[in-house]
């Protein structure tokens, strides 16, 4: 018995630390959002690899309800990994397709809850009932809190919103052994099929004790773990109960990115303190400027929002030193509800995206930046200036420096740097192609300066690889 607990607190060290960023330095992820599999491993060949992506995010792998629309991927039916995105065999592929190009995949995984419908098949044959899965679960092995309609009625009270229904969908009793087993069988068919990493969906809804019972009897464990936890919502269920396990999504952060440059001042975004967080919070926080929720919400940057602040707001959080950023990819829609467009298989060309999808990825300044983000690593900020709220500069020690504009005037200005002097790619507009620069050029005197007129609305960024 000694022997047992020594080897469970030892389990429980192992775990106890946020999952590390990837030893390469490439950690910007990139959620193709409703991507099929077979979409993804293309990509990840022909663009995301070769731009410097560390991570592809991807929805969840298992057999799911029938319908078009985009949540129907979150309503689990069975854990055969048969969705709309494609077979086993597809997904295994992306998997290797991806790996082969530097990429690391994370799945989107749901713990917490099953289909939400009384009755139906799912996209590989299976049917169910409400509380019925067939070889898998029955009536005991899910919470009925005795709500009307077990559902959460007050998300003030802890208990309901980790024990009753999310919308309506099928709570899993997860602090069940049985659930738990196989919750953990799904997990690790993933990681066998070469997954690097998850996203844990509605973690909020799950208590933190019970994930620690499941991610502590993984096969191996995830190279990377992020966190869907709401920040608000009552409940006083908080990030930072779950960041042991991982990193938790920053939606606070992103709120305030919202906030500041809309009409706050992206000055008052230099320390994340100003977000609630302290700057011992960046390695378990995972920022984004929008998700696929917020997008359809309001409630964060959207690519509607006016002023170029969607691509600013990118261009901070991948320049910025704290947490490990995600850039959402994207399609058109026309309501909530919208699924993907294309039969789920994401186009893009160039610089953006065909058939109905954004490709934001591949736009210039972002994909700009994601090498400037593998440039600087986890060097700090220097040579930090702001002459108004609206406009902010500053340097990644000798590696990068940045500017952005969120006026509707030009800012006209010699910036002091801490880099070598040198003819610099600005990655905003370009990229380093051999010997020169597909768009502008900085050039840094030997005093590490350089005079600049960064137009309004806009930014420049220089960094070490992209230095001619």
């Amino acid at each position: 018995m000694s022997k047992l607990l020594a080897l469970a607190s030892l389990v429980s060290l192992a775990l106890a630390a946020p999952a590390p960023r990837q030893a390469s330095g490439k950690e910007v992820i990139i959620q193709l959002f409703q991507w099929n599999w077979d979409s993804i491993a293309n990509e990840c060949r022909d663009f995301i690899g070769p731009a410097g992506y560390g991570y592809v995010q991807v929805n969840p792998v298992v057999e799911h309800i029938q319908g078009s629309q985009w949540w129907t991927d979150y309503q689990v039916v069975s854990y055969q990994l048969h969705s709309k995105r494609g077979s086993l065999e597809q997904y295994e592929n992306m998997v290797n397709t991806c790996h082969a190009a530097g990429v690391k995949v994370i799945a989107d995984v749901v713990f917490n809850h099953m289909a939400g419908l009384d009755s139906g098949t799912g996209v590989a044959g299976s049917s169910f009932w409400h509380y019925d899965y067939p070889g898998i679960y029955q009536q005991q092995d899910f919470h009925h809190c005795g709500t009307p309609g077990d559902s959460i009625q007050d998300w003030n009270n802890r208990w309901q919103v980790q024990n009753c229904q999310l919308a309506g969908l099928a709570d899993l009793a997860t602090e069940s052994e049985y659930v738990r087993g196989k919750l953990v069988d799904h997990a690790n068919d993933l990681l066998r099929l070469g997954t690097d990493g998850f996203r844990i969906d509605a973690a909020k809804h799950i208590p933190v004790d019970d994930l620690w019972a499941i991610l502590g009897r993984l096969s191996g464990p995830p190279s990377y773990v992020t966190q869907e936890i709401y920040y608000g919502g009552g409940a006083g269920v908080t990030p930072d109960e779950y960041t042991g396990l991982g990193q938790a999504q920053a939606f606070q952060y992103a709120f305030d990115l919202k906030s500041a440059f809309e009409d706050g001042g992206i000055a008052s975004l230099r320390s994340p303190e100003s977000s609630g967080y302290s700057p011992s919070d960046s390695d378990s926080s995972n920022t984004f400027v929008a998700n696929h929720d917020t997008e359809r919400n309001g409630q964060t940057i959207t690519i509607n929002s006016a002023n170029n602040i969607y691509t600013l707001a990118h261009v901070w959080i991948l320049a910025h030193p704290f947490g490990s950023p995600t850039v959402l990819s994207s399609y058109q829609f026309s309501d909530g509800d919208s699924g993907a467009p294309n039969g789920n298989y994401g186009t893009c060309y160039g610089n953006g995206g065909t058939n109905g999808w954004y490709c934001q990825h591949r736009w210039a300044p972002i994909s700009g930046m994601v090498g400037f983000r593998n440039a600087v690593q986890t060097t700090g900020i220097t040579d930090w200036v702001s002459p108004s709220s609206q406009l902010v500069a500053f340097g990644r020690g000798t590696e990068g420096f940045v500017v952005i504009n969120n006026t509707d005037q030009g800012w006209s200005s010699t910036f002091q740097t801490s880099l070598p002097a040198g003819t610099y790619c600005n990655v905003i507009d370009g990229v380093k192609n051999g010997g020169s620069c597909t768009g502008s050029t900085i050039t840094v005197g030997p005093d590490g300066s350089f005079s600049y007129n960064v137009g309004n609305r806009d930014a420049i960024a220089i960094h070490s690889n992209a230095r001619i």
